[in-house]
C-alpha cells in the first residue's frame, strides 16, 4: 500500500491524456472530412497532413494512455479488491466497457479515414466527439461521489448534458451556415 499513491496518480495522468487524445481524434475526423470536400491539391494537402496528425496522435498518445491507465486501474484494483463489491465501482466499470467501445469504434473510424473511407459527415462526428465527454462526466461523478445509489440521477442529468451538447452543435451548425468561417 506504500505505493497507492503514486500507481493512483499514474492512473489518473493517463486518464487524462487518453481522454486527451479521444477529445482531439474526432476533431481531426471532422477536419478531414471537410477537407475531403475541398478542391484538388488543397484537398490532397490538407487530408495527407490531418492523416499525420491523426496517426500521431492515435499511435504515440491515445493507444499508449488506454493501455496504461488499464494497467494501472488493475493494479489499484489488485491492492483494493474490495472496490469491486461497491455498487458505484460496478457502475464506473460499466461506463469504462462504454469508454472502451467508444474508443475501439474510433480506431475503426480512423483506419477508414486513413483509407480515404469516409462514412461521416462532419456534423455526424461532432456528434460523435461528445461521447467521450459524457462517459467522463459519470465516471469522474461516480469516483467522487461514490454513490451507485443515485446514480440514476447522474444518469439524467448526463442526458440533460447530451441534450444540451446536441442544442449547442445545432447552434454552432446554424452559426457556420450564416458564417462559414465562425
Amino acid at each position: 500500500m506504500e505505493y497507492y499513491n503514486y500507481i493512483k496518480s499514474l492512473h489518473l495522468i493517463f486518464v487524462i491524456t487518453w481522454f486527451a487524445g479521444l477529445f482531439y481524434i474526432p476533431r481531426l475526423f471532422v477536419y478531414h472530412i471537410e477537407a475531403a470536400q475541398k478542391p484538388e491539391p488543397e484537398k490532397k494537402i490538407l487530408t495527407d497532413q490531418l492523416k499525420l496528425m491523426s496517426k500521431r496522435l492515435w499511435y504515440i498518445i491515445t493507444w499508449p494512455s488506454a493501455i496504461l491507465t488499464t494497467i494501472f486501474a488493475v493494479w489499484l484494483l489488485f491492492l483494493i479488491p474490495s472496490w469491486l463489491q461497491q455498487d458505484w465501482m460496478l457502475v464506473k466499470l460499466c461506463f469504462v466497457v462504454l469508454l472502451f467501445a467508444y474508443h475501439f469504434k474510433s480506431h475503426l473510424i480512423f483506419k477508414e479515414l486513413q483509407e480515404d473511407v469516409i462514412k461521416w459527415t462532419s456534423t455526424q462526428m461532432r456528434i460523435w466527439n461528445e461521447g467521450s465527454t459524457l462517459v467522463l462526466f459519470a465516471v469522474i461523478f461516480l469516483v467522487i461521489v461514490r454513490d451507485a445509489i443515485n446514480w440514476i440521477y447522474g444518469v439524467l442529468g448526463i442526458f440533460f448534458l447530451a441534450i444540451m451538447l446536441m442544442l449547442g452543435i445545432k447552434l454552432y451548425k446554424k452559426i457556420r451556415s450564416r458564417k462559414p468561417n465562425a
